[in-house]
């Protein structure tokens, strides 16, 4: 796999250039050659009964994680979007960050394609692992 074009911070910087709501969200701890790890903040508003993590929100991190990744590979493509994700949740995480580790599997020329184990805070096994596959645009 070759190395990013971009930096965790060029990244981070782009990426709240275009979703400017996202801003602050989202940590990248490291970025090399197809893989990211990082952390999504937890607001209140991401629980749900039962003292947990809501299902939308570890999809969110599953999802902006690769999107994260995916950018770091291919450079500023704001338009690279989800074509497909299927999440399994394995366990209740604890309320916290959640901590993603992504990386890629396949990148091709006009599809991305790997996964995102998601941790819950101060936790040693994944809380859910999501596969994703990302449509790359066209520079034609």
């Amino acid at each position: 796999m070759r190395a990013p074009v971009l930096t965790a911070a060029e990244v981070l910087a782009f990426t709240e250039e275009v979703f400017p709501q996202m801003q602050g969200r989202f940590a990248i701890h490291s970025l090399g050659p197809g893989v990211l790890t990082g952390e999504m903040k937890v607001t209140e508003a991401d629980l749900r009964p039962g003292e947990t993590i809501s299902g939308p929100t570890m999809f969110t991190a599953a999802d902006c994680a690769f999107y994260l990744l995916t950018l770091a590979m291919i450079g500023r493509e704001a338009l690279t979007v989800t074509t497909t994700c299927t999440i399994n949740f394995m366990r209740k995480p604890d309320i916290g960050p959640l901590r993603v580790e992504a990386r890629v599997l396949k990148l091709g020329r006009a599809l991305c394609v790997g996964d995102v184990l998601i941790f819950g805070t101060g936790m040693d096994a994944p809380v859910a692992h999501a596969s994703l596959t990302y449509a790359i645009p066209s520079r034609g």
